[in-house]
């Protein structure tokens, strides 16, 4: 065996990751803005900061899709979990009222064709694109011997920008405010632990099989893109006293991150209808209503707290950005507690 096959023969293949390296090149070239700097392909990633900002302050999130890359790759459809990552990673910085800056992404594994690489790239840089924000780097790793033959993880960076005195913290919020419920697309990227063993064991399907009420195939309802809600809350951010992304931990564990100590948030639970998705997997996993509100986001993708007088005008904007909402609760004089008003 030639010296130039060791590699390959260990595991890594150059000659298929330069190809790989071609088409992610592409991708990132396509998301270039004016506030790009340097190479495509230089060691770090370069972004001026906006022009005209009196006291910029950055904020900057790390996340990844969990086990959701487990149902895409079981259903071999590697071109949305790119995009989950950063409308999730988009939304992580939209509750301080950031607006995304620039984004990295991180992709590992073993054994990955070029064609799953690439796809999966190019789902991050279409969810940058949508938000005129540059992919300014990453890194891609093939890694035999830590990863099995196929698996791979994906996680990302991004980093955002607010006036200093203009950012989020929850410290606005008081009693009286609204909570109001940004409708989601699906599991979004959490639960999905619980939800494939109950979708994939319990229930027996496969990724082509339909999903009862849902009225969509098991793929297309996992799958789902999670939603990024800038363009909804963006323009009215400033009406806003406080914003929850519903992920990990569900409706209670997020909200209270925003709930000044002297705030009490309750949550009607009947104010929404649960989604066909959500009752699937509650009846055939026999999950209890109170594990289904710590593991799932219900339906709801994000809460905006704000004073009742600003209502309509975010509601509006909503709409205007394709996103159903309503008003889920309120917050009242309290110790510091979420809870649901059943």
């Amino acid at each position: 065996m030639s010296s130039s096959n060791q590699y390959a023969a260990a595991g890594v293949d150059l000659d298929a990751a330069d190809r790989a390296k071609r088409r992610i090149a592409e991708a990132v070239t396509a998301t270039r803005t004016g506030a790009s700097v340097g190479a495509v392909d230089a060691f770090g990633g370069m972004v001026r900061l906006p022009p005209g900002m009196r006291s910029p302050l950055l904020i900057m999130s790390t996340d990844g899709v969990g086990t959701k890359v487990l149902v895409a790759r079981l259903a071999g459809r590697y071109d949305t979990v790119g995009e989950d990552l950063v409308n999730h990673c988009v939304n992580d910085i939209l509750v301080h009222g950031a607006r995304p800056m620039a984004f990295l992404d991180y992709l590992a594994g073993s054994h990955l064709p070029v064609e799953a690489i690439a796809s999966l790239v190019e789902g991050v840089a279409r969810g940058c694109r949508a938000h005129a924000m540059p992919l300014a780097g990453g890194e891609t790793a093939q890694m035999p011997g830590l990863y099995q033959p196929g698996e791979f993880d994906l996680a990302g960076t991004i980093v955002g920008v607010v006036e200093e005195d203009q950012a989020l913290h929850g410290e606005a919020v008081r009693a009286g405010d609204v909570l109001l419920g940004y409708a989601s697309s699906g599991l979004h990227t959490n639960g999905y632990t619980l939800a494939r063993r109950i979708v994939f064991e319990d229930l027996r399907l496969d990724p082509t099989s339909p999903l009862g009420e849902t009225g969509h195939s098991v793929a297309e309802a996992l799958l789902a893109v999670h939603v990024s809600y800038a363009r909804a809350v963006m323009p009215v951010i400033a009406q806003v006293h406080g914003i929850a992304h519903i992920t990990g931990g569900g409706i209670v564990g997020n909200l209270a991150r925003v709930t000044p100590p002297a705030c009490e948030a309750v949550v009607d639970p009947d104010s929404w209808e649960l989604p066909p998705l959500f009752r699937i997997l509650q009846e055939a996993g026999g999950v209890s209503t109170g594990e289904m509100r710590r593991v799932f986001n219900l339906g709801v993708g994000l809460i905006v707290v704000l004073p009742r007088d600003h209502v309509t005008e975010v509601r509006a904007a909503a709409t205007q950005a394709g996103v159903a909402t309503w008003i889920m609760g309120e917050v009242r004089s309290g110790q510091g507690a979420v809870r649901f008003a059943d």
